[in-house]
Order: C-alpha cells, then sequence, then structure tokens
C-alpha cells in the first residue's frame, strides 16, 4: 500500500459533500489530500443549457467521464459533443469550456490531476453563499490562488448558438 494515500478505498454514491456554483453542482469524491496530492475526483450534475465560464488551468489537467446527458466542449479551437461513455481531456494551459446543450440534466465524473483545484470549487461556492459574485475582482483573486483564468471572449458565440445561460444567471 502506499505510504502516501489516506483516502477510502471504496466510495460511495452518496458520499461526499454537495455544493452548487448557479447550475453546476460539484459532488466531492476524492480529495487531493486523501490520495497524497496525486489525484482528486469531483462529480459534476449539470442543469440544462448552463455554461461554464472559459478557463484556462496552468497547474492540472482534467478527465471528465460522462455518466449520462450530453455535454458540449470547446477545448482550443476544437468543439465537440460527447455522450454516456464518452471521455473528454482538457490539457493544462489550453483553454476550454463546457457546457450542457440539452434540456435534461446530466452528469459528469472529472478527474483532475495534480489534486488541489478540488479546493477551488469548496471556496467559491462559500464565497457565492455568502452574497459573493460570479465574476467579481474577489473571484478574480480565489481563481488567481489556483492557477486558473477565466476569459469571456467565447461567450456571446456560445450562448446564442447553443442557447445557453451562464453558470448564476437567471
Amino acid at each position: 500500500m502506499n505510504a502516501h494515500y489516506s483516502g477510502p478505498l471504496a466510495i460511495a454514491k452518496a458520499d461526499g459533500k454537495l455544493v452548487d456554483l448557479g447550475g453546476l453542482g460539484v459532488h466531492f469524491k476524492l480529495w487531493g489530500k486523501e490520495s497524497g496530492g496525486r489525484v482528486s475526483v469531483v462529480e459534476h450534475p449539470m442543469q440544462p443549457r448552463r455554461l461554464v465560464p472559459p478557463h484556462v488551468h496552468s497547474m492540472e489537467d482534467e478527465v471528465s467521464y460522462v455518466v449520462h446527458g450530453r455535454f458540449g466542449a470547446r477545448i482550443g479551437d476544437e468543439i465537440l459533443t460527447a455522450g454516456p461513455g464518452d471521455y473528454i481531456y482538457k490539457p493544462c494551459g489550453v483553454p476550454h469550456t463546457f457546457w450542457n446543450p440539452t434540456d435534461e440534466p446530466a452528469l459528469l465524473v472529472e478527474i483532475i490531476a495534480p489534486a488541489g483545484f478540488e479546493v477551488f470549487f469548496l471556496e467559491t461556492a462559500e464565497f457565492f453563499q455568502a452574497g459573493g459574485k460570479p465574476g467579481s475582482p474577489e473571484h478574480g483573486k480565489i481563481a488567481e490562488r489556483y492557477g486558473l483564468t477565466f476569459f469571456g471572449d467565447w461567450i456571446p458565440e456560445l450562448k446564442s448558438r447553443f442557447g445557453l445561460k451562464l453558470l448564476g444567471e437567471p
């Protein structure tokens, strides 16, 4: 057994804290502190027609596995659609976003390596719960601590093309 591992060996479907980021849930399954910092896992239940703000990670790769529903994604200049059983790879340093292009809820599992970024989701949820606004300078400072940069260039086209709303929009 790896001496750096201190987490659960089995994680039940209902296990883990669940938070909402305005249309994107984060269900924490495996924290970096439990894997020696190597990997974290979260589930993302996503409401219909929601768009995650485009962004770039400077420290981690993400691999998404679609459990149910459909997801659209833009990774660099490529736009793709993924359904149940498909994977989406979002490499470090490459601008990306994803969305639920349907009128039904969708779910994906996000594997993040190395771990640590999962804490950004927790801090962001707490910030929003305390009345903080997405895209505000204070939210930007949280993102900065995790090597995350948001940008808005793709938003108007994606919203128009796929009938989407950004996370947190009514």
